[in-house]
């Protein structure tokens, strides 16, 4: 113990503190404390913000971190990163890997695995890397359609702000609240009436049942008549009638040769031309017709 003294024990804190500083910041970072992966080389053309701790998906689920990216300058262009994946994911050969950036700015990469059971890839080999925009891509992908769109969305807006200073939408905005307020004022009328016709129904229905009793009476009443009876009797009527007439056109019996004999009527116009002419006469000398004396008649 003579041999730890207080700087051996101050340089030994150092070392200790050192190492677990070392591996909390590689813990901190999503990177294995103790390397239980094999380790593949990705290559990009351009790593669009991937970096050390970066998480690696197969399928969704976490696989691997990567560990490091550097930049080949024997080959310009190309961005490796070391990939640290599961020992029991078997890559198939042709497998590829994408990066993928949401719009939070968070960037992963994920193992697309070629469908190849019989050739695997070997810790080291190389896997080719690709970017998938994303959401992001589709939206520069539409800002040239957008561009287009600008100046037509210029001219809908003006043509709209032309068409919204006319007095004339305004009259017709106005002329539109008036009516709002005359379909408010006629549904309460309605509603009123409504409520007037639904107090008023009891006693409505009360009469209309009394209606239909008195026409069930006034039916009952119909199909109690002798409908055969009276219509016997109107054809007895009718075949008096049809007699009477026959009569009055015959010219036998009294009242058919009265209308049908010319001689009567003659008769009967001479004397009534003969009465018209007495009359007459009697009119103008009336003392031949009529003498009265206190005295007696006297002769002429």
């Amino acid at each position: 113990m003579k041999y730890l003294t207080k700087e051996v024990k101050i340089a030994l804190v150092a070392i200790v503190g050192i190492v677990l500083l070392f591996f909390g910041l590689n813990f901190l970072k999503g990177l294995s404390v103790f390397s239980n992966g094999n380790v593949y080389k990705i290559v990009f053309s351009n790593v669009n913000g991937v970096s050390a701790s970066c998480p690696i998906y197969a399928d969704g689920y976490r696989v691997g971190t990567v560990t490091g990216v550097t930049y080949d300058y024997e080959k310009q262009g190309n961005i490796v990163a070391d990939a640290e994946i599961d020992r029991d994911l078997r890559i198939p050969a042709g497998s590829t890997a994408e990066i993928v950036s949401d719009l939070m700015g968070n960037t992963q990469v994920n193992l697309l695995l070629a469908n190849n059971p019989r050739e695997r890839l070997n810790p080291g080999d190389i896997i080719s890397g690709v970017i998938d925009e994303g959401a992001m891509g589709q939206l520069k992908a539409m800002i040239p359609a957008v561009e287009k769109m600008l100046p037509k969305l210029d001219s809908i807006l003006a043509s709209l702000n032309t068409l919204l200073a006319d007095p004339a939408i305004t009259a017709t905005l106005r002329n539109a609240e008036t009516v709002s307020q005359n379909l408010t004022v006629t549904t309460q009328s309605l509603n009123t009436m409504m409520a007037e016709l639904n107090r008023k129904v009891p006693s409505l229905l009360t009469k209309a049942d009394g209606m239909m009793e008195n026409a069930q009476a006034l039916t009952g009443n119909l199909a109690a008549i002798d409908v055969a009876g009276t219509m016997a009797k109107v054809d007895a009527t009718l075949a008096n009638v049809e007699q009477l007439t026959n009569t009055l056109n015959s010219k036998e019996g009294t009242i058919g040769l009265l209308l049908h004999d010319p001689g009567l009527y003659n008769n009967m116009t001479s004397t009534m031309a003969s009465a018209d002419s007495l009359l007459t006469d009697l009119k103008s000398h009336p003392k031949r017709y009529v003498h009265f004396s206190l005295f007696g008649r006297k002769d002429k």
